[in-house]
């Protein structure tokens, strides 16, 4: 048996109080932080903690965000959400972010997630957090219980697979492109139950935002979670958001050269636009493959593609143009302090000039809630999923691209490649 651990196995390992972990083991975490939002939280924790007599263990280690049901689109919405309000103040929890974006966006942009820390979260996109170079999971409304009461969780060490990338992705193509040929190459139990790290020159190259995506999207590959090591890029994201990051130790969190695991190889200088055709985020095909394909609607949001990077790159295509005749762009932003950034940068007028409706930073129509497609309606969208009635109408046609593809589209009227823009 060999010590050398991969960073999963250093992150459980230091969760557990152990020194080392080994896949296969059964083991219990103690929980640094944990994330419920509207939909996953209140309406149905407060009812099993009252029930139990139950406290939470730590309210300092636990944050609501109210990102779903936002902005309040009918009867429905407004309870859920004033359920959610109320337990807030009647809790005084101090992490509530209330109509300020997404999750997944928010909680990293507040500097809650940082490398080293073990977190759980209400939602299947919670790996996103592993973009730290955290051990961060999604999680059930039973086992967040669990740990709201006791501060921790039990998990099945799980394997890892890496994904290195070598070469530099070409303009016109992101990290959205890099899961979605992913995705097309595993499907989507690929990772079953693994842990994903993301490693190599590409991957070294990608930005906060770019790294994220790649973790979000971890969960339609099966993973429990995505990670990427922490390295100079994470020490300047999280520097400016006011942490020490000498005390955290950047450099303990990293894979053992000779750490088992399953390893991929993959190019990314060759790596053309993807497109997921419906009804699966795993049905892709190269963008200049796919048959004249017009479209109603092209969409912009989603944790997965409407953060600042991802409007700086529909803004690079849009600028200057205008959107085709009977095309809707709507641009959902992932964070109100995203759209904030993209307007001080100026980017965020091509984007309007070009003709998108802007809708509310939150969930939307990502999850089929406010800004949902209509019946019929052919739509290529930067988020996470087009499985058969995800984004509203279960007759609408949704097909996945990047931030690039899905502004190029918006221009063409048909999907498009961004790169005959961009040239």
């Amino acid at each position: 048996m060999t010590d050398a651990a991969t960073l999963a196995q250093k992150l459980v390992a230091r969760a557990a109080g152990r020194t080392h972990v080994q896949p296969g083991e059964i083991v219990t975490c103690a929980v640094d932080f944990a994330m419920f939002h509207d939909s996953s939280g209140p309406r149905r924790l407060a009812p099993m903690l009252a029930e139990l007599g139950a406290e939470i263990w730590d309210k300092r280690r636990v944050a609501l965000v109210i990102d779903h049901y936002v902005p309040e689109a009918d009867d429905d919405a407004r309870r859920i959400v004033k359920i959610a309000r109320d337990w807030a103040r009647e809790q005084a929890l101090p992490h509530v972010f209330d109509g300020r974006g997404i999750c997944h966006v928010v909680l990293p942009q507040a500097g809650l997630i940082r490398p080293g820390m073990f977190c759980v979260g209400g939602d299947s996109h919670s790996p996103t957090g592993g973009a730290f170079g955290a051990y961060m999971f999604g999680v059930g409304a039973s086992e967040m219980l669990g740990v709201l009461v006791s501060g921790q969780i039990w998990l099945k060490v799980p394997q890892t697979i890496f994904m290195r990338w070598s070469g530099r992705l070409a303009c016109g193509v992101s990290a959205k492109d890099m899961m979605l040929s992913m995705l097309g190459r595993f499907g989507m139990a690929g990772g079953q139950y693994q842990a994903i790290e993301y490693c190599g020159e590409a991957v070294a190259a990608l930005s906060m935002n770019e790294r994220m995506t790649l973790c979000n999207m971890s969960a339609e590959l099966g993973a429990q979670i995505g990670v990427v090591a922490p390295d100079a890029v994470t020490r300047d994201w999280l520097e400016v958001r006011g942490a020490d990051v000498e005390e955290l130790g950047l450099a303990r969190w990293h894979s053992d050269e000779d750490a088992a695991g399953t390893r991929h190889h993959f190019d990314a200088s060759s790596l053309a636009p993807q497109v997921a055709v419906p009804h699966s985020p795993a049905c892709v095909r190269p963008v200049d493959d796919l048959e004249p394909t017009p479209i109603d609607v092209a969409y912009i949001g989603a944790c997965t593609g409407a953060k600042l990077d991802d409007l700086r790159a529909a803004a690079r295509v849009l600028a200057g143009y205008r959107i085709a005749p009977g095309v809707k762009l709507l641009v959902a932003p992932a964070s109100v302090a995203d759209r904030e950034a993209a307007e001080r940068e100026g980017w965020w007028r091509h984007i309007v000039d070009a003709g998108a409706t802007v809708l509310a930073s939150s969930c939307g129509a990502c999850a089929g809630y406010g800004g949902a497609i209509d019946d019929g309606a052919t739509v290529i969208s930067s988020t996470a999923r087009n499985f058969r009635g995800r984004m509203g109408a279960a007759t609408a046609q949704v097909y996945l691209g990047s931030p690039f593809t899905v502004a190029a589209s918006a221009l063409k009227g048909r999907i498009a490649d961004a790169r005959e823009i961009l040239s």
